[in-house]
């Protein structure tokens, strides 16, 4: 009998966390996943949400279960699976019929499959919250077009975060524009991230505090400017203790981070787009750099270790907290400039102002700025945030700072490739005339490509040769 309002195929963490999400907000769920076992052992966890929950043997029996017009979700990884997952579903549907990839997918696979489906529906949604996120409310980016994200709009805006009763979840524009905005998202993070372990390193490295000092400086922070779900967490991530050693959980986690590639596929649109990204980049080098432990081992053997000590009176806590503020407004414009670039580059329309709003609550760079991010995007969606009074105000006080860490930094051997990139990118930004026109003049001498005069005229030439 069809009586569940959607369905989902993929019972792995994000996947069971999406639909018990589902059910607990009332709608009907029919799920299916490629092993059994595990569909059996989601529903008998489910609790009181499993009279919601129709647990389907295979694909044919999962289309039988919802009403028509039928949405199914897909959880599985990016990738082919995705593609064969389609593969196989198609033939089942009716042409009315939608498909809805909600995972980690690269925004140009969800145009090439948004234009395969061609007249038949197909949403590609980013999702952000993790597995808490997506159990109690992600933030979620819509992608394809307007009419089909209307038909499940009701669904994913009752299951998404809500800021101040308002529903994280919105449409970003057609085909791949909602993974688009969510890999930026994901680019943001990055940078995000490696912020607050570069900071983090400086207070273990350079100041020798210990974690609980650490962490409980987070939580300090966490009540201030940088009130954010990723300071929230560095704080609790330092104090917790190891049960098996009675170490710091720090201590015992190998510094080499993992990753998805979605900050990869940020970094890559970037240069497609000639959008400087440059504090997203380097922490995308960073990561990669940080699974090199060999090398750098060997690197440290070679040339010795960094005399990294600093006295607290060279580095109080204060100035840490403030660079770490303007180097967070700083990744976020990057990130925001980057979004207004693919909109015009892509015809999307992305709506800047509802980016920031959808990201409030739910997502992982949640954060109290983006209240005023949205307001400055209202304001002037083209304007680089940096440039917006509220924010410009913030970093005439704050640069400084970032400016005091990452010198600090490189005097005391301690790396900071985000803050240091981040600082690069504002003094770049605030002189009205660079250095690019020893390049023009290098070019035009080696392989006559001409110059722009500020007197006037296009595809001048140098007299190199007289």
């Amino acid at each position: 009998m069809s009586n569940a309002e959607i369905g989902l195929i993929g019972l792995g963490t994000m996947g069971a966390a999406l639909a018990l999400n589902i059910a607990d907000n009332g709608f009907g769920i029919a799920v299916w996943n490629r092993t059994t076992e595990k569909t059996t052992a989601f529903v008998d966890d489910a609790g009181p949400l499993a009279n919601k929950i129709t647990p389907t043997q295979t694909l044919k029996e999962l289309v039988a279960a919802i009403k028509i017009p039928r949405a199914i979700i897909l959880m599985v990884p990016a990738g082919q699976a995705v593609d064969d997952q389609i593969a196989a579903l198609r033939p089942l549907l009716d042409d009315d019929d939608m498909i809805i990839d909600a995972g980690n997918a690269n925004f140009h696979d969800t145009n090439r499959r948004a234009q395969e489906a061609s007249d038949l529906p197909f949403l590609g949604i980013g999702v952000s919250g993790g597995e808490e996120g997506a159990r109690f409310g992600p933030s979620i980016m819509g992608g394809g077009s307007q009419a089909y994200w209307d038909r499940v709009a009701h669904i994913l805006t009752a299951i998404s975060a809500k800021h101040e009763g308002a529903p994280c979840a919105t449409w970003m524009g057609e085909e791949g524009a909602g993974h688009f905005v969510k890999a930026v998202h994901n680019g943001i993070e990055y940078a995000d991230m490696q912020m607050i372990a570069e900071v983090y390193g400086v207070m273990r490295d350079g100041l020798g505090l210990d974690s609980a000092a650490i962490g409980d400086t987070f939580a300090k922070w966490d009540t201030g400017p940088l009130r954010s779900y990723l300071v929230e967490i560095s704080g609790k991530v330092a104090t917790t203790v190891d049960p098996k050693t009675g170490k710091p959980m720090l201590d015992v986690i190998v510094d080499a981070a993992g990753q998805k590639g979605t900050g990869r596929w940020t970094a890559i649109e970037a240069q497609h787009l000639a959008a400087p990204i440059p504090a997203i980049e380097a922490a995308v080098v960073a990561r990669n750099l940080s699974s090199q432990r060999d090398a750098r081992a060997a690197g440290e053997d070679l040339f010795g270790a960094a005399p990294r000590h600093m006295a607290h009176d060279v580095m109080p806590l204060e100035t840490l907290e403030e660079a770490l503020i303007a180097g967070k407004i700083i990744a976020y414009a990057q990130g925001f400039d980057m979004i207004e670039k693919a909109s015009d580059e892509f015809g999307w329309a992305l709506p800047l102002p509802a980016i920031a709003e959808v990201w409030r609550q739910g997502c992982i760079i949640r954060s109290d700025m983006l209240d005023d991010m949205a307001t400055a995007l209202r304001e002037n969606p083209e304007r680089n945030l940096m440039m917006a009074p509220r924010f410009a105000d913030t970093l005439k006080k704050t640069h400084g700072a970032l400016r005091q860490v990452v010198a600090q930094g490189a005097l005391h051997g301690i790396a900071m490739p985000a803050l240091s990139s981040g600082l690069a990118y504002f003094d770049a930004m605030r002189t009205a005339r660079g250095t690019a026109n020893m390049i023009q003049g290098q070019r035009d001498f080696f392989g006559a490509h001409g110059f722009e005069r500020i007197d006037g005229g296009t595809g001048q030439h140098g007299p190199w040769g007289d």
